[in-house]
């Protein structure tokens, strides 16, 4: 299994597991779909996130998945971050390629029950980003979540807008990465990195 080859073992490590499925029957809960897209950027793998902007109507300015709340239309979850992908960055479903499901996560304070679905995506790409809703993309390499480097980069409190958060969070140059996506790419770290093991990034 070469680098290039990533992302066939981590489809198979996901596909070796059924995903944990948060039931509620609190309507006070909406479910949203969200994609971890990964892209090979010189041979290195990278997920792409969104910087949202402050006009969206929840997690102003964070860091986040592609992804959103569920449609009457969609047939899926992964329908779900598939369309929401398309719409919030200009990528096709037909683009990317559906590498498996982590395990579902709550948002605290806006009440979703979020499903996120690992994708491969090409790049370089002409993404297209919905302005009123993706300020910018964030490209950040998959290496740093792992052993060494996540002691670097991930912070079990972290501070925001002076309110003081329970980890985990990831500091990555100009960037943080906290909250529910926090949570979600440290869930996919936590069933991959026992099967995967990436070169690890010089500091």
């Amino acid at each position: 299994m070469t680098q290039n080859d990533l992302h066939l073992k981590i489809k198979e490590v996901l596909s070796q597991r059924e995903s944990r499925s948060i039931q509620v029957t609190n309507t006070h809960y909406r479910h949203a779909g969200v994609l971890v897209p990964l892209f090979r950027d010189s041979g290195e793998y990278k997920v792409l996130f969104t910087k949202r902007t402050n006009r969206v109507e929840h997690h102003k300015g964070q860091v986040s998945f592609p992804g959103g709340r569920v449609d009457d239309e969609d047939g899926s979850m992964v329908e779900t971050a598939l369309r929401e992908t398309h719409e919030e960055i200009g990528l096709p479903r037909d683009e990317v390629t559906i590498l498996g499901k982590t395990d579902d996560m709550v948002t605290l304070t806006s009440s979703f029950i979020v499903h996120p679905f690992v994708g491969l995506i090409p790049y370089p790409y002409d993404f297209r980003i919905s302005t009123g809703e993706v300020k910018r993309l964030v490209q950040v390499p998959l290496q740093i979540f792992f052993s060494d480097n996540a002691s670097y980069y991930k912070k079990e409190v972290i501070e925001i807008e002076g309110t003081t958060y329970p980890g985990p969070a990831y500091e990555y140059q100009e960037d943080v990465i906290w909250g529910a996506t926090a949570r979600i790419m440290e869930n996919f770290i936590d069933i991959i990195e026992e099967k995967l093991r990436l070169p690890q990034e010089e500091q």
